[in-house]
């Protein structure tokens, strides 16, 4: 399988688990959009929130990532500056979720 099967691929699994996290952190958002901070730690000390939001921040970068890598395949067309981009690219997706739930697993109520 060549790597642009693959990438395909990958594409569609993270897209169709993205979708009902997606439906989950929606209604969650309405529900604590107005709340005090006090409340929005709660709902983020709850251990299922605090798995279930991992999951999807791992699953968001993991999409956006391969959909803004083909964007850099389509529409760069030196090699070198499409490399550093897709490799830049793919740390940041590394480095920002790895980030986000080393914070949130430290959030203390």
């Amino acid at each position: 399988m060549n790597s642009v099967t693959k990438k395909w691929i990958f594409l569609k699994i993270s897209s169709i688990v993205l979708l009902p996290l997606m439906i989950w952190f929606i209604i969650n958002f309405i529900s604590i959009y107005d709340q005090n901070f006090i409340e929005i730690l709660k709902f983020f000390s709850n251990p299922l929130n605090k798995f279930l939001f991992s999951i999807f921040i791992i699953f968001a970068y993991f999409f956006s990532a391969l959909s803004v890598s083909e964007v850099f395949e389509d529409y760069i067309s030196e090699e070198k500056t499409k490399n550093v981009a897709n490799r830049l690219l793919y740390i940041s997706a590394i480095v920002v979720p790895l980030l986000t739930i080393i914070i949130l697993f430290n959030l203390n109520l």
